[in-house]
């Protein structure tokens, strides 16, 4: 039970009354206890469910996520606009801000300095730190990109076992590949898709991990399309998931609840589906346009 200033020296006249002295006015003692069941958990009227929520997501995510070009403070996308439809139903406000890379926006949320990720895969050390929305609100494909001119034979998980890879730092493609990835394969990490991809066409890696549909966008839009390509099949399908930090001060049963109802309804209506075909053709608009890279 938390205290206010003054309840202390009100329990301590209360206990003195078992000891003999001077009883309080029995109107003072009703005051009293109707105060300190007010403070207790669950009890009297709460102070509000939270209003506001901040979510972030994997900045190089695109038509999923990516840093708005007007305010590169923000994120965009799909996921972004899924997360907005469903605190807008909910009467909540949101923002889904650009915290860094991919592992730092995890490590924001993990400490509860922000409350959502717009989009990641299950995982069990997550499931340690964040709460998992259900139901996935997307599926998408993880695959083994190589420079076309270097790809190498490839049927599955084994095939890499013998190959350096890269990947991004704390990126996940499902619990069994991830298990057999730290057992069985090499690989480097770097902070963006980027510096994956530079590396892979200089050679210094023999292929990088990424989820096809972004990979593609992104690749397309370095203008390294023609020197990449994925290896059939994937290593993995996923569900993308919104998260809920264990340490948000936001982190209730109501919240829980509403955000499940909602986003049942939603993928039960194919909502997520026509986001992300609407976020592609934005992505694809935004590369038309003169607009330089965000700081």
């Amino acid at each position: 039970m938390k205290l206010v200033p003054g309840d202390a020296a009100r329990l301590r006249g209360q206990s003195n009354v078992q000891f003999g002295k001077p009883q309080m006015p029995s109107r003072f003692r009703l005051s009293s206890l109707l105060l300190v069941l007010c403070l207790l958990p669950g009890l009297g009227q709460a102070a509000g469910k939270c209003e506001r929520l901040v979510a972030t997501g994997n900045p190089e995510y695109p038509p999923y996520l990516w840093r708005d070009p007007e305010n590169p403070k923000h994120l965009i996308g799909a996921n972004a606009d899924l997360l907005k439809q469903i605190a807008k139903e909910l009467g909540l406000k949101v923002e889904v801000l650009y915290t860094g890379p991919w592992s730092r926006a995890q490590d924001e949320v993990r400490t509860g300095r922000v409350d959502l990720i717009a989009g990641a895969f299950l995982t069990l050390p997550r499931l340690e730190t964040m709460d998992y929305v259900h139901p996935a609100f997307l599926e998408t494909q993880s695959v083994v990109w190589v420079k076309r001119d270097k790809a190498f034979p490839y049927t599955g998980w084994d095939d890499l076992r013998s190959h350096l890879g890269g990947t991004l730092v704390k990126n996940s493609f499902g619990e069994a590949f991830d298990r057999f990835a730290k057992e069985n394969l090499k690989l480097e990490e770097v902070p963006s898709l980027t510096q994956a991809y530079q590396k892979l066409l200089l050679e210094r890696t023999e292929y990088v991990l990424y989820e096809r549909y972004p990979g593609l966008v992104l690749a397309d839009t370095l203008g390294m399309a023609d020197d990449l390509v994925a290896l059939e099949p994937p290593i993995s399908s996923e569900g993308l998931y919104l998260t809920l930090s264990h340490n948000s001060a936001c982190n209730d049963p109501w919240l829980r609840g509403q955000l499940a109802k909602k986003m049942t309804e939603l993928v039960a209506a194919g909502v997520p589906e026509t986001l992300l075909q609407r976020n592609l053709e934005r992505w694809k608009a935004l590369q038309m346009q003169p607009v330089g890279t965000p700081e």
